[in-house]
């Protein structure tokens, strides 16, 4: 957003949110079920022959539904979840040590705990999935998850981490934004049930859950004026306090600055948990470690508006490898959650990449595999009978599954078997058609590809450099048309080579592919 001048204390935008003339309404009481994916049977040391195969016999999580709470249902809080977090590498830091009671009394009721996600892109990333799936531990323990919408907040930008100002999103870009957000959160937590629902939600045979709630700040903040906003939160914060928060500390250092919109970001966030707190019964905040501030001035505008204690908050580590790069970004950019931003083929294929130094971590952090079945992989990765990558693929099945579901799984799966140099699996131009998004491409006549040169047609498409190149790969064993090794430097493309008369795809390599759509 661009910087506010002194004369004018909040941007347009801003304004414009505290004075609305109309008012986005959304599905903000979606009350929603989590479904934890059951473990996969463990392939330690050998690999699976076909890998879609052998998923076909591992447990399939029950379907959800809905029902009326009972004295005999009702969940039951069944372990401390700040417990479970911590032996999952899941905590960074606590505001309260009460938190630990709070959070495993069994006679307690359970608490409700908001996570938010400002909607600046149409999708989250692997990196916010970190705050999902400790919703999910909380959910999986007893409690209750609220995912927060930051329908208002997107409007400002929150300058943690961040270098430069935000850009600004118009309100168009916003509510498309919230709308795939929100599809994300559903997407991931298995949503189910309806506004009205005060239902629980049975995922297995004598096991319940409490309801997800999705809410949107947009809903009160529409309604807050410029002198509310001053009166009932700008008074209780010390422009001291805040500046000394590493965040802003950072930015006022820098050429770029901070504008005085970023600058009460803080506040915002703050008030948000004021909000939840007094009317939604919300006790605990959670993100990521580089959310400490925004989350302390949380607690600290709750101790001073509502004048009362009970308010917890909770970071964990953000999500960067052994190198200190962030795992949810790549060459490409963010790794999306979204199928439509990123296919399950292509998301799967990123967490196999993983490197043996991060898989322990990351299928602790990111999975729910209970930890003595990560520990066995972790043993049988320091033996001289371990089958490479098994833990990336125990990673891969496992998130793949949470994020995008069975079928998303099995999609990414058998495209994997598809495009596998040298693999058994049948080509044929449906399949094909799906996975040719993720893959270079090449449109061209069928009478110019049948009967012609394999080596005119990987220069031609511009698979490789020249006939020399093609020629040294067929030599060294790494050229490939559809999956199978090319031996013969005459070989010419005959019709039954060409898939379903549509198709063909050449390898060049393991990892360089590239797809010949045929007309």
């Amino acid at each position: 957003m661009a910087s506010c001048c002194a004369r004018l204390p909040l941007s347009s935008s801003f304004m414009s949110k505290l004075f609305p003339s109309s008012r986005f309404h959304s599905s903000a009481l979606l009350r929603l079920p989590v479904i934890c994916p059951l473990p996969f049977v463990a392939q330690v040391v050998r690999k699976a022959k076909n890998p879609v195969a052998s998923l076909s016999s591992s447990p399939l999580t029950t379907p959800v539904k809905p029902v009326s709470p009972t004295a005999s249902n009702s969940p039951t809080i069944s372990r401390n979840v700040i417990e479970v977090l911590e032996e999952r590498g899941l905590i960074e830091s606590l505001t309260h040590e009460d938190i630990r009671s709070a959070c495993g009394n069994p006679s307690s009721a359970p608490v409700k705990v908001y996570c938010g996600f400002d909607p600046t892109a149409e999708s989250l990333h692997l990196g916010n999935l970190l705050g999902l799936i400790v919703l999910s531990w909380f959910q999986k323990c007893g409690h209750v998850p609220v995912p927060l919408l930051g329908g208002a907040t997107a409007r400002v930008g929150d300058p943690s981490g961040k270098s430069v100002e935000r850009p600004t999103l118009d309100e168009e870009t916003i509510e498309r934004n919230l709308s795939g957000v929100k599809s994300n959160i559903e997407q991931v937590l298995r949503v189910g049930g309806n506004e009205a629902s005060e239902d629980i939600w049975q995922i297995d045979e004598g096991k319940y859950m409490h309801p997800a709630r999705i809410l949107n700040n947009y809903d009160w903040w529409s309604d807050f004026s410029l002198l509310q906003f001053l009166r009932d939160v700008g008074k209780h914060a010390r422009v001291g306090t805040m500046i000394s928060k590493e965040s802003v500390k950072t930015r006022l250092n820098s050429e770029e600055g901070m504008s005085f919109t970023e600058f009460t970001y803080q506040l915002l966030q703050g008030y948000d948990f004021v909000h939840l707190y007094k009317n939604e019964g919300v006790s605990i905040q959670i993100g990521g470690s580089d959310q400490w501030g925004n989350i302390i001035a949380g607690t600290d505008l709750i101790k001073k508006v509502l004048r009362q204690e009970g308010a917890y908050g909770l970071t964990f580590p953000l999500l960067l490898k052994s190198d200190g790069t962030k795992f949810g970004k790549s060459e490409g950019g963010a790794i999306w959650l979204s199928p439509v931003m990123l296919s399950p083929y292509k998301f799967y294929q990123h967490l196999f990449a993983t490197p043996d130094a991060d898989v322990i971590l990351f299928l602790k952090r990111l999975t729910f595999l209970c930890l003595e079945e990560i520990g066995e992989l972790e043993k049988a990765m320091a033996t001289a009978e371990y089958a490479p990558n098994t833990a990336q693929r125990k990673l891969a099945e496992e998130v793949t599954k949470f994020v995008h579901g069975q079928e998303g799984l099995e999609e990414a799966l058998r495209a994997t078997e598809a495009l596998a140099p040298g693999g058994t699996t049948k080509l044929d131009w449906r399949s094909m058609e799906a996975i040719a998004a993720d893959l270079p491409s090449f449109t061209t006549s069928l009478s110019s590809v049948q009967g012609a040169s394999l080596l005119d047609i990987c220069v031609n498409s511009g698979l490789l450099g020249s006939k020399g190149a093609a020629r040294r790969l067929i030599k060294q064993g790494g050229l490939y048309l559809n999956n199978e090794k090319v031996e013969d430097e005459g070989k010419v493309v005959e019709q039954e080579d060409i898939v379903d008369n549509r198709m063909l795809l050449l390898s060049a390599g393991k990892k360089n592919k590239l797809v010949i759509r045929l007309q």
